[in-house]
C-alpha cells in the first residue's frame, strides 16, 4: 500500500516535469504539437543529429587553449611552419578530441540522479585523443618523408603545447558539463524523485535525502510497484529509487520499459547481498548507493563506435578472408552443387527481420518436413561433405555482406529465426533485450557455449556482452573465436 497523502510531497503545477522536445512532441496528440521557437527547433534539429550545444562549447574551449598557448608560448611569430598550417593540425586535433569525447559517451543526455563527476571520463577521453593524434604525427611524417612529398613534420604541432591541450582540456570540458548542469537545472528544477520500497526503508531513505541537505525533491513514496508509470506521471516524478530489492522482479520488464519510453530515470539502492554480484559505476545521492535500472544498455554513440569499428575490421581483414571466400565457393560448388547460398530471415536489431545469407550445407529443403528447429550436433540434415565447413564456421563468411549493409555487427548476439524468437520471447524474460545491437557472426555466447546450450543461458552471455562491450571485448572475442574454431570446439 502507498503511503498516507500527508505523507507525500506533492508536486506544485510548474514543477510537473517538462520533457526535452523531441519527447514533448512525440507525447503530445495529433494536431496537439506544442509549437516551438526558432531557436529551440534549431536545437531540436541538430540533438537528432546527435549534435548537442556543449559540443559546439567543447570546440570553442579546446581552440582557446591550443590558440592560446601558442601565442603564450611564441607571440605571433610561430615558427617552422605557415599559420596555415599550423591552423589546419589544431582543426584535426580538435576534432580528434571531440572524436574521443563523443565514442566516449560524454555527450549522451546523463540522468541527473547521483550523475558522477565528469572530469575523470574527460580525462581519459583527452589522454586516448592526445596519444592518437602524436600517433597520427608520427605516422604522417614518416609517410611524407618516404614519398618524398610535403612537409618534414606533417602535423607542425609542437608537443608542449599538445601536452598543454591534454592537461587542460579535461578540466575545460568537466566545467562546460558543470554549466550545461547549472543550466538544465535551472530550467527544469532539481530532480523529482519517488520512492519505492517496505515501510522501513522508505523511512530511513527519507532521512538521508532530507531536501535541506541533498538537491532533490521527493514527489511520492509507495511500498508497491503496482502500476507505477501511472504513479509517476501523477507524482510528476522525474527519477525514480528502489529502495527494497524484492520490488525488482515486478518492476523488471514491461513495467521498467514504459518508464523508460516516458523518460524517467530508474535507480536500484545496492545492499551488501548486491555486492556479491561484483557490481560497478555505482552512484550515490544522499550517500544511498544505487545503480541504475536500464532496458537499453548500449548509448547511441558506442552503438556508432562499434559500427565504424566494424566497417574498418573487415575492410582491413579483406587480404585474410576474401581469398578464404573464393576457396571456399570452389569447395562448395564441387561437394554441394546449386543452390550455393542459402537466404534465410533472421531478426536483426530492434526486431526487425532481414535476410541473412551463408553458404549451403544442408540437404535441398532441409526444414520441409520438421519445420524450423535449431542446429544440433551432428545434425543430421547437413551434407556430409560439409561438415568440415560448418565446422570450422566457413559457412559463415558470405554474412560479411550483411556485416558491409550493416544488417549485421561481427561480434553480437547470434541472429535467430523470427519463429524461434516469438517462443524464446514468451518463455525467457527479457529475451528481446538481445536486439538492442545487431546481431553478430560470433558473440561471447559462441566461445563459451555450445550448439545444444539452452537459449536462456545464451541469453545471460549476450546480455553480459552488452553491458561491458569495448573495442577490446570486441577484438577478445574475434581472437577467441579463431582458436574456438581451430579447436573445433562448437
Amino acid at each position: 500500500m502507498s503511503l498516507s497523502e500527508e505523507e507525500q510531497v506533492r508536486p506544485q503545477d510548474h514543477n510537473v516535469p517538462r520533457l526535452a522536445d523531441d519527447e514533448a512532441v512525440e507525447a503530445a496528440g495529433p494536431g496537439d504539437t506544442p509549437p516551438l521557437d526558432a531557436p529551440r527547433r534549431f536545437v531540436r534539429g541538430l540533438n537528432r543529429r546527435g549534435l548537442r550545444l556543449v559540443m559546439f562549447a567543447d570546440v570553442v574551449a579546446l581552440a582557446a587553449i591550443v590558440i592560446g598557448s601558442m601565442l603564450v608560448r611564441f607571440g605571433t611569430d610561430w615558427p617552422e611552419a605557415p599559420v596555415a598550417n599550423y591552423l589546419g593540425s589544431f582543426a584535426l586535433a580538435i576534432l580528434v578530441f571531440v572524436g574521443s569525447l563523443y565514442f566516449g559517451g560524454l555527450y549522451e543526455r546523463e540522468p541527473r540522479l547521483g550523475a558522477p563527476p565528469a572530469f575523470p571520463r574527460a580525462g581519459q577521453q583527452t589522454l586516448a585523443a592526445g596519444g592518437l593524434v602524436a600517433l597520427l604525427s608520427l605516422g604522417l611524417s614518416g609517410l611524407f618523408r618516404e614519398l618524398g612529398i610535403g612537409p618534414q613534420r606533417a602535423l607542425p604541432f609542437p608537443i608542449v603545447n599538445l601536452a598543454t591541450l591534454i592537461a587542460l582540456g579535461a578540466p575545460a570540458i568537466a566545467v562546460n558539463r558543470r554549466l550545461a548542469h547549472l543550466v538544465r537545472t535551472r530550467r527544469e528544477g532539481p530532480p523529482r524523485v519517488l520512492l519505492v520500497g517496505h515501510e522501513e526503508d522508505l523511512e530511513r531513505a527519507k532521512v538521508h535525502l532530507d531536501p535541506d541537505r541533498v538537491p532533490i525533491r521527493i514527489t511520492a513514496a509507495h511500498s508497491e510497484v503496482h502500476d507505477l508509470p501511472e504513479k509517476v506521471r501523477q507524482a510528476g516524478a522525474t527519477d525514480v529509487l528502489v529502495l527494497s530489492r524484492e520490488c525488482l522482479e515486478d518492476l523488471y520488464g514491461e513495467v521498467l520499459e514504459q518508464l523508460e519510453r516516458d523518460g524517467v530515470t530508474v535507480g536500484m539502492r545496492v545492499s551488501g547481498r548486491e555486492t556479491l554480484f561484483g557490481l560497478e559505476r555505482l552512484r550515490q545521492v544522499g550517500g544511498i548507493p544505487f545503480v541504475l535500472l536500464r532496458t537499453q544498455t548500449l548509448p547511441r554513440s558506442r552503438a556508432r563506435f562499434k559500427r565504424l569499428l566494424d566497417v574498418s575490421l573487415t575492410i582491413a581483414a579483406a587480404p585474410v578472408w576474401f581469398p578464404l571466400l573464393a576457396l571456399t565457393t570452389l569447395y562448395q560448388l564441387t561437394v554441394a552443387g546449386r543452390p550455393l547460398l542459402y537466404w534465410q530471415e533472421r531478426v536483426g536489431a530492434g526486431g526487425r527481420t532481414f535476410r541473412m545469407v551463408k553458404f549451403r550445407t544442408m540437404v535441398v529443403d532441409a526444414e520441409s518436413a520438421t519445420g524450423a528447429q535449431l542446429a544440433e550436433e551432428d545434425d543430421p540434415r547437413v551434407i556430409a561433405a560439409c561438415r568440415f565447413i560448418r565446422a570450422t564456421r566457413l559457412d559463415e563468411l558470405p554474412q560479411l555482406l550483411n556485416v558491409l549493409r550493416g544488417e549485421m555487427s561481427l561480434v553480437g548476439p547470434r541472429p535467430e529465426r523470427p519463429e524461434l524468437t516469438t517462443d524464446f520471447e514468451r518463455s525467457i524474460t527479457g529475451y528481446g533485450r538481445r536486439h538492442e545491437v545487431p546481431p553478430g557472426l560470433t558473440g561471447l555466447a559462441q566461445i563459451h557455449g555450445r550448439y545444444h546450450t539452452d537459449a536462456e543461458y545464451k541469453l545471460g552471455y549476450d546480455l553480459q556482452y552488452l553491458v561491458n562491450w569495448s573495442p577490446l571485448l570486441d577484438l577478445q572475442i574475434l581472437f577467441r573465436t579463431i582458436w574456438v574454431v581451430l579447436a573445433r570446439r562448437i
